[in-house]
């Protein structure tokens, strides 16, 4: 087919497919230039309301035709009126009418008979009769890419493919590290819980052994205190401790008998009485581990009321000058 200078394309928009439309205009401009781009609708009709993007970027001229009767479009009408217009000005020397609507038959016969190249454009199911009045049919099914749209899709499909393998690739990284980071971690946690095991039981078992040893020396000390028994047929004596303590704390008495002997005779008046307060000075200095409440008295006067074989205790004065007096009786019976 020779190479067509000026081509004029009208479009039936309410029977085309919108997704095919830029590759049809790149398969026509293989046959020419292309001079009349023409599409023909209601465009105030929801079904056409997203050819207004592919309208304005493919530059073609939108040409109204409002509905006369409801159910029934004129733009088949208004599409071959002007077509038979663009004939008669002799300018073109081919039209391609893109539709699948076979009402376009006798326009396309018309043309022909004009002299003209006549290209149709539509869908599979076309009816025969269209088809076969046109000089050449291109069906929308078999419409491709150009060239630059066949490279782009490769150069996406490829970045999509190497962004998929590289996103796999990452996932499986991230769970073999979170595999190992988990293996690591329980490892840690065994190791720890052994070692914290360890470190438990260790004390406990000190701490056993400590504990059952005395039990096993009193059990030893219970056994031994039978056979004893069973041997001499009397209770051993028991163990000489209390005794001792006993001793320690009468020496103490003794030591304190005989401090107090000699603050009476230090500090008695002439009447032959001591002020117990200042007589408890005179201990704390002369014995400072002395407390009379190791003995059970809150008081030294009462701890020497206790003693009264010893001791005469009485109160002298008036309040608030009350005090606490003593004497030694061995003395006074001297």
């Amino acid at each position: 087919m020779q190479e067509l200078q000026k081509i004029a394309v009208v479009i039936d928009a309410d029977n085309t497919q919108i997704s095919k439309l830029e590759d049809v205009f790149h398969e026509i401009s293989t046959r020419g230039r292309i001079v009349v781009k023409r599409a023909y609708g209601n465009w105030h009709k929801p079904t056409l309301k997203n050819w207004g993007e592919i309208i304005k970027r493919l530059a073609i001229k939108a040409e109204q035709q409002f509905d006369y009767v409801s159910g029934k479009n004129a733009t088949d009408m208004a599409l071959v009126i002007d077509t038979i217009e663009l004939l008669y000005t002799n300018l073109y020397d081919a039209f391609v009418i893109v539709s699948s609507d076979s009402d376009y038959t006798p326009l396309a016969i018309k043309l022909r008979e004009a002299g003209v190249y006549v290209m149709g454009v539509g869908e599979q199911k076309t009816p025969v009769a269209f088809r076969n009045a046109c000089d050449e049919f291109l069906f929308l099914e078999n419409c491709s890419s150009s060239v630059e749209g066949n490279d782009a899709h490769d150069v996406v499909n490829s970045f999509q493919s190497d962004a998929q393998d590289a996103a796999s690739s990452s996932q499986s990284d991230v769970q073999d590290a979170a595999s190992s980071s988990q293996s690591d971690v329980q490892d840690a946690a065994s190791s720890s819980q052994s070692d914290a095991q360890d470190a438990v039981s260790s004390p406990q078992k000190e701490k056993a052994e400590v504990s059952i040893s005395p039990n096993n020396e009193k059990e030893e000390s219970t056994k031994q205190l039978k056979e004893d028994v069973q041997k001499t047929g009397s209770t051993p004596i028991a163990s000489s401790a209390p005794a001792e303590e006993n001793s320690e704390k009468k020496n103490d008495l003794n030591e304190i008998h005989a401090l107090l002997e000699k603050a009476y005779d230090t500090f008695q008046d002439e009447d032959g009485w001591v002020n117990v307060a200042k007589v408890g000075l005179f201990l704390r200095r002369a014995k400072p581990d002395f407390d009379s409440r190791t003995y059970g008295f809150q008081k030294l006067s009462l701890f020497l009321k206790n003693f009264p074989e010893k001791y005469d205790v009485k109160i002298v004065g008036e309040k608030p000058n009350i005090i606490a007096v003593y004497r030694c009786v061995s003395n006074e019976n001297n």
